[in-house]
């Protein structure tokens, strides 16, 4: 039995799926589909469960992630459990893949991982639609399953946990996490089961019909009131995310190495006008120490203590991985910097990347 954050709610993984079975048991008449069982079962399949970094209080080293595609690619959010050099993957037949960090959107905080599975079960997401289209939301009152591994309870082939509840209502996120705003200003379905767990960021939210709607969030505080938020992300909001990641990506195929250091040379953000703080550990945050004046850093607005999260939108969690992003892009190609600055996102254009330096 264990108390979820903030909340006197006590969760039991083993009553939640028989809890949530009966409460849709008079829902189903009408329909001639699947059953609550199958249609548990069937989403589950495309749900797996992530390891990484962490492992102390407050930084749990797990959460869940979403199959979008058959080749192996994994959406989640993005958090310090992807901030490790080795990041396991177990399906929900308890096969184990290692994962790669493809990219992130800070924006969305959504991260899109890469397994080199092949035919893989996975969610369909949506098509993108014209600019300037509205997008039709998930109405409040909708009936859905939250799948996720909450707590981490689910290891190997075991099934991640179900929890059953209904879309209250769809608002700006308007959170923060410690003394820091969330980055993310849009639309958000609130729920009415208790999702701020350890575990659940990353999960599933699916329809009666085992459709995929949402993605659950982090564990973060409502701005006005202070109390944990039970929320996802949209799904056309994902989609906009995971494809904004493989754009930048230059569409990279699954299994595709994020950081291949050996075929590039580092690039010295001190080039750039930029000083990162020394390497004193393994993977020191990029945080920025100084910033030289008359440089292309300081003409784009950079600031002394800004981290950097991400360079023309791939992920960079050290000081050699900001260096070996930048070793990949091409002499004149455009270069963009996504910053953390007072608990908000900022982007930073640096204008074309110099030419290499000349050996004297």
């Amino acid at each position: 039995m264990t108390t979820t954050p903030g909340n006197s709610v006590l969760l039991l993984r083993w009553w939640v799926l028989p809890v949530a079975l009966l409460a849709l048991t008079s829902q189903q008449t009408s329909s001639p589909a699947a059953t609550p069982e199958e249609t548990i079962a069937g989403a589950s399949r495309r749900v797996v469960k992530l390891y990484g970094a962490g492992g102390v209080r407050g930084l749990e080293a797990y959460q869940t992630g979403v199959l979008v595609s058959p080749a192996g690619h994994i959406v989640t959010v993005l958090s310090t459990v992807l901030d490790s050099d080795a990041i396991d993957c177990v399906l929900d037949d308890g096969r184990r893949y290692p994962a790669t960090l493809l990219g992130a959107d800070p924006r969305r905080e959504l991260a899109v991982l890469s397994i080199a599975g092949d035919d893989l079960p996975a969610f369909t997401l949506p098509e993108p639609v014209a600019e300037g289209l509205q997008v039709a939301r998930v109405p409040s009152g909708t009936r859905v399953f939250a799948l996720s591994n909450l707590f981490g309870v689910a290891v190997g082939d075991e099934r991640v946990s179900a929890q059953h509840g209904v879309i209250a209502t769809t608002v700006p996120l308007e959170a923060r996490r410690g003394a820091h705003e969330a980055p993310y200003k849009g639309d958000v379905y609130i729920l009415d089961c208790t999702t701020s767990n350890p575990g659940s960021a990353g999960g599933a939210l699916v329809d009666w019909r085992g459709r995929l709607v949402g993605m659950l969030g982090k564990e973060l505080r409502a701005t006005a009131t202070g109390v944990w938020l039970n929320y996802a992300l949209p799904i056309d909001e994902v989609a906009r995310g995971y494809r904004d990641v493989l754009a930048a990506q230059g569409g990279a195929p699954a299994g595709a190495a994020d950081l291949p250091g050996e075929t590039s040379l580092p690039f010295d953000t001190a080039r750039l006008g930029a000083i990162l703080v020394p390497d004193l550990l393994d993977k020191t945050p990029p945080f920025v120490e100084s910033v030289r004046e008359g440089s292309a850093a300081a003409s784009a607005g950079l600031r002394p203590d800004d981290l950097l999260v991400a360079v023309n939108g791939r992920a960079v969690a050290s000081r050699g991985a900001v260096q070996q992003v930048l070793g990949l892009l091409a002499e004149g190609d455009p270069l963009r910097f996504t910053v953390i600055r007072e608990g908000g996102i900022v982007e930073c254009s640096l204008g074309p990347k110099p030419a290499a330096a000349r050996k004297p």
